[in-house]
């Protein structure tokens, strides 16, 4: 690899050179420990002599910018470098937009932030204990084939044929999803499929109804772009159709799953909300997060079958099925919406990496990710029901949980007035993860629970963790 070193003319070559690598370390650009390269390479690559090289070298030896080390070659000598002052937000035509954006709040915890806890709680995390990796290993290696044959050049913006018709196959039977392979366009998770619809759809100042409580990083999102997001109230059949403004041009919601509070949308409810769409000419993003996972029940309709008007995109990750580090997602958009969703996709990514898709495609024919959710589906149907058996049981003078059919999360209740912020404090002291509701609503007077995650929580943790948590209660009542 060659030093990135410009000489101009012919003149004062040694000056120029030296300027420019006591520049280079003085800025921190060559960084301490940083070889460089021999004198005779050096030379060669400029054009100068390899005397020159090595005088320029000792000289700057001398004043303590370098060190050379026998046998092995010339490094850059640690010392501190000199920064010129940079500009702040403040010095900037675009201030006010800079500092916007540092303002918005970062609405989910991060874990290797906060450091983690034994027993955790946390919503939307999956063990990696349950992961196939031998499996995905193989498809893995099967993705890296498959790349080898290719041209080498970029690949198609809306996903690899492929995994589009998987996906498209996939949904269709666990979801009731109607559409073609032509429907589908494959994203870096779901955040990146909210992105490129409301880009499409939005312009500053228009009107987007979101769940309230809802999923926090759709709203930020939302409002990033200049809408104006309004928050509808939620009862026991989910999102209050009869509360969406006027002139609203997109609705968001979580009909299968309601989060944080986990109640799905009824029936009537949800055809309401079609017919609502289709007086304002509105679109409806249907985020479909978790519903693989189904407990109790008849299987319910997706939104997006219902719909004949062609008014729903139904947006589905697979953070919660797989691992989150994937960062693959998909969204099956409506007809009118479709190739200026497909551009918009193209324009802010060109495509999502191929590696992955491939790997995914093939993980997903061989019928490995079936096999993974019905291995998983036991394993959580165990955790919710020990959960539910806790909170309907000791738990009960305190938490009342919210009914729920699907996911792996359930929300729970306070019944009585209580310092949540305490209580959090003081389980992460006994090596439990507590989360909250509170930070969840937005215009709606925030209600005092807990979210309580148990896709990556032990199933032999949870007894002693809600242990904790009952005797944590039982302290704070006799304060």
């Amino acid at each position: 690899m060659e030093l990135h070193v410009v000489i101009n003319g012919r003149k004062d070559l040694a000056g120029q050179l030296y300027k420019q690598l006591r520049g280079a370390i003085e800025s921190g650009r060559l960084a301490a420990g940083m070889q460089l390269p021999p004198t005779r390479l050096l030379a060669e690559q400029l054009g100068i002599s390899r005397k020159t090289i090595s005088d320029i070298y000792a000289q700057l030896t001398y004043e303590n910018f370098l060190i050379g080390r026998v046998g092995k070659g010339t490094y850059v000598n640690a010392r501190p470098s000199k920064f010129l002052r940079k500009q702040t937000a403040s010095d900037l035509a675009c201030a006010e937009t800079v500092n916007a954006w540092r303002s918005l709040h970062s609405p989910l915890p991060d874990p290797s932030l906060e450091g983690t806890v034994r027993r955790d709680f946390v919503g939307g995390a999956t063990s990696k204990g349950q992961f196939p990796h031998d499996e995905w290993r193989r498809c893995t290696q099967y993705a890296l084939r498959q790349m080898q044959k290719s041209v080498g050049f970029y690949s198609h913006p809306e996903g690899l044929p492929a995994l589009r018709s998987a996906i498209a196959q996939h949904i269709a039977f666990c979801r009731g999803v109607i559409c073609q392979d032509s429907d589908v366009v494959v994203c870096n998770g779901t955040q990146q499929a909210l992105d490129v619809i409301s880009r499409v759809v939005l312009e500053k100042g228009s009107i987007v109804a979101v769940e309230d409580p809802g999923y926090p990083p759709a709203r930020l999102l939302f409002a990033s772009q200049g809408a104006t997001v309004v928050g509808v109230p939620v009862d026991k059949e989910g999102l209050r159709v009869d509360l969406i403004p006027d002139q609203t041009r997109l609705i968001y919601v979580t009909p299968a799953h309601q989060f944080p509070l986990g109640m799905p949308m009824s029936h009537e409810r949800r055809l309401a909300l079609l017919q609502r769409a289709e007086e304002l000419g509105a679109i409806i993003i249907e985020d479909d997060y978790d519903s693989e996972f189904r407990y109790e029940g008849l299987p319910t309709d997706s939104l997006q079958s219902l719909d004949e008007r062609g008014l729903v995109a139904f947006v589905g990750t697979f953070s919660k099925t797989m691992l989150p580090e994937l960062r693959l997602g998909y969204a099956v958009l409506p007809p009118a919406i479709s190739e200026a969703v497909m551009k918009a996709k193209q324009f802010t990514d060109w495509h999502t990496s191929t590696l992955p898709q491939w790997a995914l495609a093939k993980f997903m024919t061989d019928g490995e990710l079936q096999k993974h959710i019905r291995r998983c589906h036991s394993i959580y149907a165990g955790r919710r029901e020990r959960i539910l058996s806790r909170l309907n049981g000791d738990l009960s003078p305190w938490l009342e949980a919210i009914h729920t059919t699907a996911g792996f999360h359930i929300a729970a209740l306070f019944k009585h007035p209580i310092d949540l912020k305490l209580l959090i404090e003081l389980a992460r002291k006994v090596e439990v993860g507590l989360y909250s509701i509170e930070g969840f609503f937005y215009q709606e007077t925030p209600r005092s629970g807990l979210l309580m995650g148990f896709g990556s929580i032990e199933t032999l943790d949870i007894d002693p963790a809600m242990d904790r948590l009952r005797d944590l209660l039982l302290q704070m009542d006799e304060r």
